[in-house]
């Protein structure tokens, strides 16, 4: 869906995420002006407006809707929701129920954007928890590990509906035709592993799924969804940030005085970007909800701000969620058989 200008519809809340609402407002502004989209800022209108006029505007398709309070982390979202029915990723997440927007994008609390997700945009068909996949490994670009935080605990038959979201998601996202799909494992031996994964590898094989078996942590762009609670996911996820920034930093003190400073700064922010790879593209879609709700990163500045928005608008404009809707249910029955 679209606007009558043609522009693809992202409502952002300003108020989520460490550097709110300074980077996100920056951010939107960079997406207005080079992403073809119409951004609705949802957040405190005093502070909204404030960082507005730090940004020449004139002309931009952003528009501002207010909002009280916001979600940290922290709190229990359930309570929150409850207690606070107009923060702003409630208020993010309504216009896309209600058809003002066509997605939304937050920096905020994970747990809070899932709750409001799956409270108001309800869950597909056979999917009983919302989950966060995408790549976090730059040598491994188009390796999708499921589930990324979003979930702490899950029952194998959850994780076993991760996979199927994994897959589609390879599919349509990236066009592998028959994704390999492994369980995350501490060795590739089927005996490896806790009763969990043990459960969950004996559903997997059963499946219809392209299913390998157990991969290891070393070894993960050797296939394509690799399935793992969002306990296990967000500390990979958050281990290969933190060998980034070190790296980073390690190659940059190397090359000091041996190159320009442009190149020195060059070569540190590739290998950053290499292994902070959910910054660089901003954030990844909830899966399993019934609309486009994209998570980014806490503590995201303005760059990653604007790619996530292009990730919502890729997700709409691609037709992802009517297109995981249509082939969930086949998966899921091939998978129950």
């Amino acid at each position: 869906m679209v606007t009558s200008n043609g522009l693809t519809r992202i409502a952002v809340d300003a108020m989520g995420g460490d550097h709110a609402p300074a980077e996100i407002v920056a951010g939107v502004v960079q997406a207005a002006r080079n992403g073809d989209v119409q951004v609705m800022l949802v957040g405190d209108s005093e502070q909204v407006e404030a960082e507005l006029a730090n940004h020449d505007t004139s002309s931009l398709p952003i528009g501002a809707v207010p909002s009280e309070g916001a979600i940290a982390e922290g709190e229990s979202p359930i309570t929150a929701l409850r207690q606070k029915p107009r923060a702003s990723i409630l208020v993010s997440t309504g216009m896309v129920k209600n058809g003002l927007a066509d997605g939304c994008v937050t920096m905020g609390s994970t747990g809070a954007a899932m709750a409001a997700a799956a409270f108001l945009l309800g869950m597909m068909k056979g999917i009983e928890r919302p989950a966060l996949g995408g790549p976090v490994i730059g040598l491994a670009p188009r390796t999708v590990v499921i589930d990324l935080g979003a979930n702490v605990d899950g029952r194998p038959a959850q994780l076993l509906s991760f996979a199927v979201m994994g897959d589609v998601f390879a599919r349509q996202f990236w066009g592998v035709e028959r994704p390999r799909v492994a369980m995350l494992n501490v060795g590739s031996e089927a005996s490896k592993g806790n009763r969990q994964t043990r459960e969950t590898s004996e559903l997997l094989s059963e499946s219809r799924l392209n299913f390998v078996g157990n991969v290891e942590a070393n070894d993960l762009a050797s296939v394509d969804v690799v399935v793992c609670d969002g306990f296990v996911g967000n500390i990979v996820m958050k281990l290969t940030e933190g060998l980034g920034q070190g790296m980073s930093d390690h190659v940059r003190a190397l090359l000091e005085g041996t190159l320009s400073e442009s190149e020195v700064d060059k070569v540190a922010s590739s290998v950053y970007e290499l292994n902070n790879v959910v910054e660089t593209v901003g954030g990844g879609p909830l899966l399993g909800v019934n609309g486009v709700s994209v998570v980014g990163h806490g503590r995201a500045k303005a760059d990653a701000v604007e790619h996530a928005i292009g990730t919502a608008k890729f997700a709409v404009e691609s037709g992802f969620i009517a297109k995981l809707n249509e082939e969930l249910p086949r998966m899921t029955a091939d998978v129950e058989e």
